[in-house]
């Protein structure tokens, strides 16, 4: 421990047990208790309580006094167990009887105490630390601590019930190590007597009536054979398995859900190796359980990697029970003969899905959830049963749209349930989406199309029910099969979307916003996978999409507006915005990159103009053609919007761009060649005009200057970089109060000075009046005066600023936490103590 740390404590010890004094807030307390933790792991507890006695003179004055806060008995309990995880401390502390006054009836478990969670729990977790080692067993017997245990998994706090499951779980894992590790089926006269005393009370609790019992048994055996992994849990199972099926023999099942998990945690543990009637058990349960319960275990047992094949079928068989019932109910043919055929017409399925909505809705989703789960999976069922699941899907949306004329009493009424229901209008959206991966026929695919089609366009459809609809259509038509021979779209396709641009101009004209936005992030995602292909096009350059995504560029919503700058920039990037001049709007039409500087100039929200920030460094990343026109005056107009932009991210983002400029200036990160392209002629100071906004009309960077110009130096590539105001963004960006931004500039300039060093830097300036101007400017904008910019800078003036700061170091400051100083022990010692007046004013480290 740190010297000035050992001499604080004893103030701090003399601090936590008054009473007069103001108790610490447990921020600080957990702090302190996570140093000590570090500081045992690290070395010797016993070592530790002798230099430090006022630690165990702590715990035994919290025994003496009555009057102390819940929170400080809490703590102590927690310190000395973490003293007592070492054995040999454990014995010095049993010297003075200290740990069975703390954790017997002597300590706060007989007290007034007791009544506050925070003690229990504090309890609880003394004893979780310091059981590691059998003396830690003998002081659990001796002091009863088992018996309190069991009681406290009933308590009225859900956590401290739930840690009093997960102690006796510790404590039946580490009695049973030693005599009876190793042993598959020990005798019961074998186990050790802690662990025979946990067992038996589980087995009182399996064989109650009363389901909190059966419920806190199972979820102690769930943890048991999913965290312990000894050959002595087989032997466990042996024993309590028949009370665990003699569950499924009472109605209702008592603690389905708990059971379900005990079986599934059985079953990927070790056990099915040695116990074969553990898959009996699983299909036992599958046959007693409800619809709407057996669906979780369904799903789980298909998930595992060893299961005998007629218990998937029977589990697959459940999951598409609900699916097969509807399909049934609306009159529609169950499809080929597989599976879901043959799941048809389960009568407790049915009844599930007519005895009210709640039950039908839940049902519903929750079957279409975990096929859509198995979907994907290596281990699903083959065959699939695609094209009836596809129907399946399709008829259960046609009933909530109330497009299905189902002919049966049954269709008719879970029609009336399932009519108008946004959530399972949501569920079967996904799973029609996932279904998306699988081939299906051509009848069946022509269902999908038609069904997503009617969504979009219906108005009685929700925004979130068109965001689904929207993100199953884009799965749809991404995975829809190329014709073969031809590199474009299928005819099929092609039909879809000219049926559906239409529908998706009328989206993006809604009143409501999440509409809107939900059809622009459609259309992005379209044209990022289809920019390229002839067929969506000429469909969309055909429509008032384009136009229409636009004009939301001024939406009142910033996320619409976001939205609108990405499909506009990927719209832009595969050159579809162009429209022809016309009689009604003569002239060109406004660029949109100034559109789009605009906005990063004067949006009033941070969403549209770090989407504008995104979109320009992609287009200087792809060779946009409106900024290959000018590269230079382009980065020179968006730098200097961003570095004065008040969000943070935008400035972040304007350092991405800057790097991708510089990379495409000097070669990319690891290239052994920096100077790779050619680059301009050294231009004089007045040329930064060039690069604002008010500049003449721009050019290419090689029209720009002399023929004569000897491409690829290094001093080329840093004239370009100080037309553009890099260095002055970068340097500025060095001192930014956020982090990450500093971050970011930091990276930039380390990889410019690594450059540099690999080609050979151009003269630098020494001392001259230009480099001692920018020093001061720097230190001036660290002291938080940055008023002032740099002005144009020379190259040779820029490397020797370069060389002159500690990257390295500034680096690694950022890469520490805000907080690092005070997180230090010696700091939270301080601040304790200076909360209660103890230390002068100038002693603390208050933050």
């Amino acid at each position: 421990m740190d010297p000035e740390c050992s001499r604080l404590l004893p103030a701090l010890c003399a601090v936590l047990a008054d009473p007069r004094q103001p108790v610490a807030d447990d921020t600080c307390l957990e702090k302190l208790l996570d140093w000590f933790t570090t500081v045992t792991e690290a070395g010797s507890s016993l070592l530790l309580l002798q230099e430090n006695p006022c630690l165990v003179e702590l715990l035994f004055h919290v025994l003496k006094s009555q009057d102390l806060s819940s929170r400080i008995l809490s703590f102590s309990l927690r310190l000395a167990g973490i003293f007592a995880a070492q054995e040999d401390c454990f014995q010095y502390l049993q010297q003075g009887e200290l740990l069975p006054m703390l954790f017997g009836e002597a300590g706060p478990l007989g007290g007034a105490a007791w009544t506050a969670p925070a003690v229990r729990s504090g309890w609880i977790q003394g004893l979780r630390t310091l059981a590691q080692h059998p003396s830690a067993l003998r002081l659990l017997a001796a002091c009863g601590a088992v018996d309190t245990i069991f009681s406290l998994q009933g308590d009225s706090s859900l956590f401290v019930a739930s840690a009093a499951g997960q102690l006796l779980v510790h404590i039946l894992d580490l009695a049973m190590r030693g005599p009876a590790e190793g042993r598959c089926s020990p005798q019961a006269c074998d186990w050790p007597a802690c662990a025979q005393k946990i067992v038996c009370h589980i087995e009182d609790s399996l064989c109650s009536i009363a389901t909190p019992q059966v419920t806190q048994a199972l979820n102690v055996l769930t943890t048991v054979f999913g965290h312990c992994h000894g050959l002595w849990t087989q032997g466990l199972w042996v024993r309590l398995s028949p009370l665990v099926a003699r569950l499924l023999e009472k109605d209702p099942v008592p603690a389905s859900h708990s059971l379900v998990d005990l079986l599934l945690s059985v079953a990927r543990s070790s056990v099915p190796s040695s116990d074969r009637g553990l898959w009996e058990t699983l299909a036992q349960t599958l046959s007693h359980l409800s619809p709407t319960q057996a669906g979780p275990l369904a799903l789980g047992i298909l998930k595992l990697q060893d299961c005998p094949q007629a218990l998937r079928t029977q589990a697959f068989g459940v999951l598409l029970q609900p699916l097969a019932c509807v399909l049934e109910a609306a009159a529609q043919a169950p499809g080929p003969p597989g599976l879901l055929g043959g799941a048809a017409g389960d009568p407790m399925t049915v009844d599930t899905l007519l005895c009210s909505k709640s039950a039908c809705v839940g049902l519903l989703c929750c079957a279409l959830a975990h096929l859509g789960l198995l979907q994907p999976l290596p281990q699903r069922p083959s065959p699939w049963p695609q094209a009836p699941l596809l129907g399946a899907a399709v008829t259960v949306l046609r009933l909530c749209s109330g497009s299905a004329a189902p002919t049966s009493d049954v269709g008719g009424r879970l029609c009336a349930i399932l009519v108008g229901c946004g959530r399972v209008q949501r569920a079967a959206l996904d799973f029609l989406g996932a279904l998306s991966q699988g081939a299906g026929p051509q009848e069946s695919v022509t269902q999908v199309f038609s069904v997503l089609l009617e969504y979009l366009m219906s108005p009685e459809s929700s925004s979130m029910v068109l965001k689904k609809a929207f993100q199953a259509t884009l799965r749809w038509l991404l995975s829809s099969p190329k014709t073969p021979g031809c590199c474009d779209l299928d005819p099929r396709t092609q039909l879809f979307l000219r049926e559906l641009l239409p529908v998706l101009q009328k989206r993006l004209c809604s009143p409501c916003w999440e509409v809107r936005d939900s059809g622009l992030e459609f259309l992005t995602q379209m044209t990022r996978h289809w920019g390229g292909q002839a067929g969506f096009r000429q469909a969309l350059l055909a429509s008032e999409v384009p136009e229409l995504t636009k004009q939301l560029l001024q939406d009142p919503e910033s996320y619409v507006r976001a939205s609108a700058v990405t499909a506009t920039g990927q719209l832009s990037s595969w050159g579809l915005l162009a429209a022809p001049a016309s009689p009604e709007r003569p002239g060109a039409q406004q660029s949109l990159l100034v559109e789009l500087l605009h906005v990063l100039c004067a949006d009033s929200e941070g969403f549209p103009r770090r989407a504008v920030m995104q979109v320009f460094t992609e287009w200087l990343r792809d060779g946009h053609a409106d900024v290959a026109e000018d590269p230079e005056r382009f980065v020179a107009r968006v730098l200097q919007a961003a570095s004065r932009d008040p969000d943070w991210e935008v400035r972040a983002q304007g350092l991405e761009l800057a790097l991708v400029f510089l990379g495409q200036l000097l070669g990319p990160r690891g290239s052994h060649c920096p100077c790779a392209v050619a680059l301009p002629e050294t231009a004089p100071p007045g040329a930064l005009a060039q690069a604002l906004p008010e500049a003449a009309p721009p050019g290419t960077l090689a029209q720009a200057l002399p023929e004569a110009a000897p491409p690829g130096t290094l001093a080329q590539a840093l004239q370009v970089l100080c037309r553009v105001q890099l260095f002055e963004f970068a340097f500025r960006a060095l001192f930014d109060c956020d982090r990450p931004v500093a971050q970011k500039s930091c990276d930039l300039l380390l990889f410019l000075r690594a450059k540099a060093a690999l080609c050979g830097s151009p003269q630098e300036a020494g001392d001259s009046p230009n480099v001692a101007s920018v020093e001061a400017t720097l230190q001036r904008w660290q002291a938080g005066e940055q008023g002032q910019p740099l002005g144009y800078l020379e190259p040779g003036a820029v490397m020797a600023v370069l060389r002159s700061i500690d990257l390295e170091g500034l680096r690694d400051t950022l890469a520490e936490s805000s907080d690092h100083v005070e997180k230090s022990p010696q700091s939270l010692l301080q601040d304790m103590l200076a909360a209660v007046g103890v230390l002068g004013e100038n002693e603390a480290d208050c933050y």
